[in-house]
């Protein structure tokens, strides 16, 4: 056998081995750790944290202004976001009344702008082809973007509880809390049930981030897929306060969106929670299969 023959064979062996080699749990948290370093070091990821954090800053600071006579925040007749009026009494409850006012859309557009670029920002900037070449394969790189959106979910609702808590520490007093039901509790439980309150905000936004990585898989265009994210995000929102949807209402992803409230309650109650926390699995099991399904029979061009 000659030399040519040889090399020909052993080159046969390598490409064959190359194409059966599995990457490795490292690789895939290499992969995963790029991703998110690449998503956090973004202008528009480092803005939108910015947003989100300036929110309980504003609210914070015009409680503070309004109140600075004695009068209630709010205006005393309920108006504004949930707990606003028991602010100046607690600062903590700044936490929950900022979570609560960027629930149905602050948060949810940034998960939408992160989610919506995933694949269609690659495939647009003409990195996406190159992913596909390292060992990753279509369903490992896809459940890399769908964690790393998660991740930012998960960062994004902190960025909004931490900002609150410091300026509601900074502005208001601090102590006991007094709950939905009249019983009080001390500060460290109300520290921690804020704390699980906004686990179960950042959870409650995993059926808007499959929803946002499947419309992101429909185009190549990262801005189409984060704008039709959003435009979507907008339209539900409407939907779910017609009346004479009702009936439907119950399966949009952001009916039980505040129910987390239910968590200053003593005891807790858990049913409508419970019913966020399936529906929103619900959302991520149906629209992640989708984007699976879209992604692997996509032809990449790009």
């Amino acid at each position: 056998m000659s030399r040519a023959e040889v090399e020909a064979g052993a080159g046969a062996e390598r490409v064959e081995d190359t194409a059966v080699r599995k990457p490795s749990p490292l690789w895939t948290f290499g992969i995963f750790r790029s991703e998110l370093l690449t998503t956090f070091r973004r202008w528009r990821t480092i803005a939108l944290l910015a947003v989100l954090a300036a929110v309980p800053i504003l609210i914070g600071i015009a409680i503070k202004i309004e109140t600075r006579d004695g009068s209630t925040a709010g205006g005393g007749g309920g108006e504004g976001p949930a707990f606003i009026s028991q602010i100046t009494n607690n600062g903590l409850f700044l936490v929950f009344t900022a979570l609560a006012a960027t629930l149905p859309f602050f948060l949810p557009m940034a998960i939408g702008v992160i989610a919506g670029d995933a694949i269609a920002g690659e495939a647009n900037a003409g990195t996406l082809r190159y992913l596909l070449v390292a060992p990753a394969g279509r369903t490992r790189l896809l459940l890399t973007k769908y964690a790393t959106t998660m991740t930012f979910c998960l960062v994004a609702t902190l960025v909004v509880a931490l900002s609150a808590l410091t300026v509601g520490a900074l502005l208001f007093p601090l102590g006991e809390l007094t709950t939905i039901s009249g019983t009080r509790i001390s500060f460290t439980e109300g520290l921690g049930r804020a704390l699980l309150i906004a686990l179960v905000v950042a959870v409650s936004l995993i059926g808007v981030a499959a929803l946002g990585l499947f419309v992101s898989t429909l185009t190549n265009s990262g801005i189409a897929a984060m704008a039709t994210t959003v435009g979507l995000l907008i339209t539900i929102q409407i939907l779910d306060q017609i009346p004479q949807l009702h009936a439907l209402q119950p399966y949009f992803f952001s009916h039980y969106w505040l129910s987390f409230a239910d968590l200053m309650r003593d005891p807790v109650y858990w049913d409508d929670m419970v019913r966020n926390l399936g529906l929103q699995g619900l959302y991520a099991a149906v629209f992640g299969s989708a984007a699976w399904a879209r992604f692997a029979a996509k032809d990449i061009t790009a």
